[in-house]
């Protein structure tokens, strides 16, 4: 049996100023904008080359905004995906790499989004 998570709600305040940090500062994709009514809204977005999804809107979910923290979005050349989200205004942290002896180095950079929702940058070792 297959279990694949595939949509990950995000609490926010501002469901327009979310959508845009993440479509034109992240380049997450668009895929649905629909509101049902006055009181819910939902506005999936996809990180590119990602399974998964997530959600911002209204009516959704009753967590606290910002109270999301340590999503992990795993890129194959972590230098080059932090470039990218600089260069679209992203503040991203510098580049951590951690290692243990023996073992090989995995690599994170952090950025948050206006609400204080946090992601992780993760380069593995392949």
């Amino acid at each position: 049996m297959d279990f694949k998570l595939e949509l990950v709600p995000i609490p926010v305040t501002d469901v327009d100023r979310a959508k845009a940090f993440y479509a034109d500062q992240a380049g997450f994709t668009v895929d649905l904008d629909q509101s049902f009514g006055e009181d819910f809204r939902v506005v999936q977005l996809t990180p590119p080359g990602s399974a998964c999804s997530i959600c911002v809107g209204k009516g959704i979910v009753d967590t606290p905004p910002g109270s999301v923290k340590g999503l992990h979005l795993v890129v194959a050349d972590i230098h080059a995906a932090r470039a990218e989200l600089v260069a679209r205004g992203v503040e991203v942290s510098e580049v951590q790499d951690l290692s243990a002896p023996g073992k090989p180095t995995v690599s994170y950079a952090y950025f948050e989004d206006p609400d204080g929702n946090t992601w992780a940058l993760q380069q593995l070792p392949y």
